[in-house]
C-alpha cells in the first residue's frame, strides 16, 4: 500500500508580489463614437461635442461624420406583422411601434457646503 504524501499548503500571495495590472486603453472608432453620441443626445452640436470628447479629436473633424450619420438614420415607421390565422378567421394584424427614450438630463452640482 503506498503512503499517502503529506499534504502542501501554497502560501497565500500578497498584492505586493504581483506584477502590476496593465490597462490597456483604446478610443473609440469614429462610428462608435457617433452612434454613442447620437445615443445620447438628439440634437447635433451636443452629438458632435460627445463624439469628439469620446475619440479625442477637435470637433471640425468629427462634424461632417456626425452630419452623414444623421441623414443616413432614416426615421422608423411602425412595422406591421401578419400572422396566419385559422381556417375560420381572416390573418391578424400586429403593429409593433418602437418609443423613442425621453432625453437624459444630468444636472451638475457643486460640493455641499461643509456644515461647521
Amino acid at each position: 500500500m503506498p503512503s499517502a504524501s503529506p499534504v502542501v499548503k501554497k502560501t497565500p500571495k500578497s498584492f505586493q508580489d504581483l506584477p502590476p495590472i496593465r490597462v490597456r486603453r483604446e478610443p473609440p472608432t469614429i462610428p462608435e463614437a457617433v452612434a454613442a453620441a447620437q445615443d445620447l443626445a438628439d440634437e447635433l452640436e451636443h452629438q458632435v461635442e460627445i463624439a469628439a470628447g469620446l475619440i479625442g479629436l477637435p470637433v471640425d473633424e468629427i462634424r461632417p461624420h456626425v452630419l452623414a450619420a444623421a441623414k443616413a438614420k432614416p426615421e422608423r415607421v411602425p412595422e406591421r406583422i401578419l400572422t396566419a390565422g385559422s381556417p375560420n378567421r381572416a390573418p391578424r394584424t400586429v403593429i409593433v411601434e418602437r418609443r423613442t427614450r425621453p432625453p437624459v438630463i444630468v444636472e451638475r452640482r457643486g460640493r455641499p457646503p461643509l456644515g461647521r
